[in-house]
């Protein structure tokens, strides 16, 4: 069987932003640093040498495409951003392979706002939450001839305390109020994501790929909110073919499989290593599903520039990124996209 294989790769670029620009109110870098970030960042993609990578924290595609120019590797890759307002951290994507469209989902699906139900009272109270903090970034890339992936960018609300007016963060019941309100803002994004995805999942052959920041581990609940619930194994069979067709499957699961190890990590807080960025595939890459196009091979994770400031009195340099990256490789089957595209018979 004809096999083509592919990289994807998720990438936080932690505040990539031109120098002398101020962001946050009052952080620039100087035009020395921003010289020696790029670099990084080129540095990083030629490790990876992913044919699509989705970035998060990107203030302006100029820097990206400067990075891109850098590594000498994408001579002419496509580099598309989502809402890009120079002041704030967005969305983008970088493809060696043609982008037949682009979407940027800004505004919760109406369906996806959460309602409460309040007690002892048939009334209802609604979250206040009906936009992406990042809007979603989704770009349909045509891997082979005119077979597309459609791949979504994300970088869901992170877990930073959200302090009001007179609370202060040693106050263990102010930081747990904080906290809760970060969660909130997260887990109803992650529903929002969620009924996004299903355009594209739900009765739906094409191949999904999610990558991203989610802010939470493999196994959270936020995170399970966007990749689903595996169904329950006694329920009858069509009922469970019409969850797998929803579902996503993490890469790093897919990959641990057929592995011995799992240091899985991509961020390291106050001596707490955590998996944050992800990449998740739709069943149409897996190979457990009959009917696949694809399946996922390497997962491979860029973190030796994460430092643990507990037993390390080394300091983060502001040009690395303290996410680290994830790249996994996929194996096409040529002669089954072939057939499904009509060029070719089945072999």
């Amino acid at each position: 069987m004809k096999t083509k294989t592919i990289k994807a790769a998720t990438f936080n670029a932690l505040n990539l932003i031109l120098p002398e620009v101020t962001y946050y109110g009052k952080n620039k870098y100087s035009k020395e640093d921003y010289d020696k970030k790029l670099d990084w960042i080129a540095n990083q993609l030629i490790n990876m040498n992913a044919d699509v990578v989705g970035f998060q924290e990107v203030f302006q595609i100029e820097a990206l495409r400067e990075a891109a120019e850098r590594s000498g590797i994408y001579k002419d890759a496509q580099i598309i951003i989502a809402n890009q307002t120079g002041d704030l951290p967005r969305l983008a994507i970088l493809s060696r392979f043609p982008i037949a469209q682009q979407f940027v989902y800004d505004v919760f699906p109406s369906e996806s706002i959460i309602d409460v139900e309040n007690e002892n009272s048939s009334e209802k109270t609604i979250l206040p939450y009906t936009k992406f903090s990042r809007p979603i970034l989704r770009a349909d890339i045509k891997v082979h001839q005119d077979f597309i992936i459609s791949f979504y960018v994300v970088h869901l609300k992170s877990k930073r305390p959200i302090l009001i007016n007179g609370e202060e963060r040693d106050n263990p019941v102010h930081l747990a109020k904080g906290q809760a309100r970060s969660l909130i803002i997260r887990a109803s994004e992650a529903v929002a994501f969620r009924s996004v995805l299903a355009e594209t999942l739900v009765k739906s052959e094409r191949p999904v790929i999610v990558m991203g920041d989610v802010n939470d581990g493999g196994q959270s609940v936020t995170t399970n909110m966007i990749s689903g619930e595996s169904p329950f194994r006694k329920l009858p069979q069509q009922v469970k073919e019409n969850i797998w067709d929803a579902l996503l499957y993490h890469t790093k699961d897919l990959q641990a499989r057929r592995s011995y190890h799992d240091f899985y990590y991509t961020h390291i807080h106050n001596g707490h290593y955590d998996s944050l960025d992800h990449i998740m595939v739709s069943q149409e890459l897996v190979s457990e599903n009959p009917k696949h196009v694809g399946r996922i091979g390497y997962v491979s994770l860029l973190n030796d520039h994460l430092y643990d400031e507990t037993i390390s009195s080394e300091k983060p340099k502001n040009w690395k990124s303290d996410h680290g990256q994830v790249a996994v490789t996929i194996e096409l089957k040529l002669d089954r996209i072939e057939a499904i595209l009509g060029t070719t018979p089945t072999v």
